[in-house]
């Protein structure tokens, strides 16, 4: 649904890069829901009505270096640390003791290093598409060198600064228009076609998009509210948090291994590269998330989950949020 003035309410509150964006809807426990790459707070447009409806507070972000938010210049602005801290500051800044926090892609990652590093602020943790897997193993730059192989793997090429920024910003509408396509169940390139997470050696990655209708998930509405803010922010922001995996890995190894004991879950699709690529991880699940409510696998979906299938999560959420302890 295209964005409605009325319908949200829009806050800026301190945080330790300056400012964080939130969104909120409802009144009663706090669920705190975190977007993942290329996004905002917008994508979780269908989750805030669906969760206030059923007595939370349910607030979505701008992740440190989207939207609204403040956008540091420092690289290393960006790495785990900050971003675990500026979801414990509006925490805070809301008035609130406790949340539960809900994540989506790298929203996943951020909301389980939040369940990792303040257990005191976090009581439950829930994960969209990408799989915890515990911290360790090789530095993440060396996995994805290897992982290339005569190509470019997407994250490296979204580490080296300014090169991705060079292929997205002249046309940023498309770009986004693109990316949603080749990783959503209903456009995602066929099986054999040229896998859109690699590009050829001084390649870009338009060049794996698949040609076509956009999603069903995403109106033109939508495109303008994401084109919008990526063409007013540039791209930069967004990108950082890809510049910082070996920053983590080294800032995070207190807990190589640790399992995350909150009560937990996890929804992914069937057709995305996050679920079959990290199956091994899905496994672990009884060792890494020994709280695990429940794990949902949505046949035919892609990686844009609450948005390709909203009324399926909004299911879940609210069942796993009435099951938790008071």
């Amino acid at each position: 649904m295209p964005f409605d003035a009325a319908e949200f309410t829009h806050r800026l509150v301190p945080s330790p890069a300056g400012r964080i964006h939130l969104v909120e809807q409802g009144e009663g426990p706090l669920v705190l829901l975190v977007h993942g790459f290329p996004e905002s707070w917008y994508s979780w447009r269908h989750q805030l009505p669906a969760l206030a409806a059923a007595g939370y507070r349910a607030v979505a972000v701008d992740v440190r270096g989207y939207g609204r938010s403040s956008r540091p210049r420092d690289v290393s602005a960006y790495r785990m640390q900050e971003l675990v801290a500026d979801q414990a500051a509006v925490v805070h800044a809301l008035g609130e003791t406790f949340a539960v926090i809900v994540g989506h892609d790298w929203g996943a990652t951020i909301a389980a290093n939040c369940a990792l590093a303040r257990p005191d602020v976090f009581r439950a943790v829930g994960l969209l598409s990408v799989p915890y897997a515990p911290r360790g193993g090789p530095r993440p730059s060396e996995v994805f060198e290897r992982l290339g192989g005569d190509e470019d793997f997407y994250v490296s090429y979204f580490q080296q600064p300014g090169r991705a920024e060079a292929e997205i910003e002249p046309d940023v509408r498309g770009w986004l228009a693109g990316f949603y396509a080749a990783f959503s169940g209903d456009t995602m390139p066929v099986p054999g076609a040229p896998d859109p997470h690699f590009l050829a050696r001084g390649g870009t990655l338009r060049e794996r998009f698949p040609a076509g209708p956009p999603p069903a998930w995403l109106t033109a509405a939508d495109l303008d509210v994401y084109t919008g803010e990526f063409e007013r922010t540039g791209m930069t922001g967004a990108l950082n948090r890809y510049r910082n995996m070996d920053r983590d890995w080294e800032d995070l190894a207190a807990f190589d291994g640790t399992p995350i004991t909150q009560p937990s879950l996890f929804a992914g699709g069937t057709l995305d590269a996050s679920t079959t690529w990290l199956s091994e991880a899905i496994a672990a699940f009884p060792a890494t998330l020994p709280g695990l409510a429940s794990s949902h696998l949505l046949d035919g979906c892609g990686h844009w989950i609450q948005q390709e299938r909203p009324a399926e999560i909004n299911e879940i959420l609210t069942h796993w949020l009435a099951s938790l302890p008071a």
